[in-house]
């Protein structure tokens, strides 16, 4: 019987043995298992920031479209608003040149000007106040300077041609004579 019992006891200490053999197994295949997944997890995260950051680059770069359209769109008439001003003037050198021989003539120039300022205003093209005002190189390009009694320096004293702003731009800047010292 005692040696039964060794029998028993050493069977028992190989099963235990195996046990603690087979839970080292195991062990090291879940602590396998937990390495990959933490890793795939690092991974995972990394992927969701680089697409989280490929999406806002294409949000800013559709949001940039949007405004050079808008731009595009705002001041697509530019060019052509600038070959009226060409004729425009035309007209104003016309009618400067007003006698009673060519009035009927002139009426009719009259009447096509008006036309033609009318549109311009109304396609947001606005003429540049320059005459008697500060000279702004921003919108003035000044051609002359003169001394002039009692106007001081740095004045618009004569418009030699019309500036006009479109919208928010300078369309044409106004050639102006500038007082001096």
């Amino acid at each position: 019987m005692e040696e039964n019992k060794e029998i028993l006891n050493e069977e028992q200490e190989t099963i235990e043995v195996n046990d603690k053999k087979e839970n080292k197994k195991n062990n090291k295949h879940k602590d396998k298992h937990q390495e990959e997944i933490i890793a795939l997890q690092e991974l995972l995260g990394q992927e969701k920031e680089k697409s989280m950051r490929i999406q806002a680059e294409m949000m800013n770069f559709k949001r940039r479209k949007e405004e050079e359209v808008d731009q595009f769109k705002k001041y697509a008439n530019e060019d052509i608003l600038k070959q009226l001003l060409a004729v425009c003037d035309n007209f104003e050198r016309a009618l400067g040149m007003e006698s009673e021989e060519n009035a009927e003539f002139l009426k009719g120039f009259k009447m096509i000007y008006t036309n033609i300022l009318n549109i311009l205003n109304n396609n947001g093209v606005a003429e540049i106040e320059a005459l008697n005002a500060p000279f702004d190189p921003n919108i003035h390009q000044a051609v002359l300077t003169e001394k002039r009694e009692g106007v001081e320096a740095g004045v618009v004293i004569e418009v030699l041609q019309k500036g006009y702003m479109y919208k928010d731009r300078v369309l044409r800047a106004a050639m102006v004579k500038v007082s001096e010292n």
